[in-house]
């Protein structure tokens, strides 16, 4: 059982070219079996946490799989819907889609080069997803389900939801880079010994 958090991870990066070809295969305005593939991906995200906590089977490799599937699902789902904003009411909106697209990648590279500089400098670890980022990357997923969906909303409100995921990803964001800079800082001051493995060994330590 521990080692099925760690294929539930492989099976949802497996999906993600799965999901690109029902969706570029698919000619109809609704993705309906492309929506199916992006929420069995959605169950299989939710049963991998659940089982590594459920079995205390957490490892390394399970830090790395678990986030690597959820961004390239969701980051491949957010470049098939800007590719494919043809018609005259999407066009309106496909800017917007476009600058999802760019905070998402934006967002994502500075984590991994944060997540870099902070191994390598002190071997100490990003935190897993706190709620804001939790709950930024469960509001692009409804988002873009919602667009494959639904595709005669009004530009007003698809304008909405795209723009309130991308505020609540940079709100993230900025609650990662204020750690990583606390972090650094403690660095600097000589608080965080080469020898720690994670945040959690940091917050130990200094109480």
């Amino acid at each position: 059982m521990k080692a099925v958090p760690n294929i539930l991870s492989v099976f949802r990066i497996c999906l993600v070219p799965v999901f690109i070809v029902v969706y570029f295969l698919d000619d109809r305005d609704i993705k309906y079996y492309a929506v199916l593939v992006y929420a069995i991906a959605g169950l299989s995200d939710f049963f991998d946490g659940y089982l590594a906590r459920r079995f205390n089977a957490q490892s390394k490799l399970g830090k790395l799989l678990d986030p690597l599937g959820d961004k390239l699902m969701t980051f491949s789902v957010l470049v098939c819907i800007t590719i494919t904003s043809v018609t005259s009411v999407a066009t309106a909106t496909r800017p917007v889609l476009i600058c999802a697209v760019i905070v998402f990648f934006v967002k994502e590279v500075l984590l991994g080069i944060g997540g870099l500089v902070l191994h390598k400098k002190a071997r100490v670890e990003l935190p897993p997803a706190n709620f804001l980022g939790k709950a930024s990357t469960f509001v692009f997923f409804v988002v873009c389900a919602v667009l494959m969906l639904f595709k005669n909303l009004p530009v007003p409100v698809t304008i909405t939801m795209v723009i309130a995921a991308m505020c609540l990803t940079l709100v993230a964001l900025a609650g990662y880079l204020i750690l990583y800079i606390k972090l650094m800082k403690s660095l600097t001051n000589g608080e965080i010994e080469c020898n720690q493995q994670s945040v959690q060994d940091v917050k130990e330590t200094r109480q």
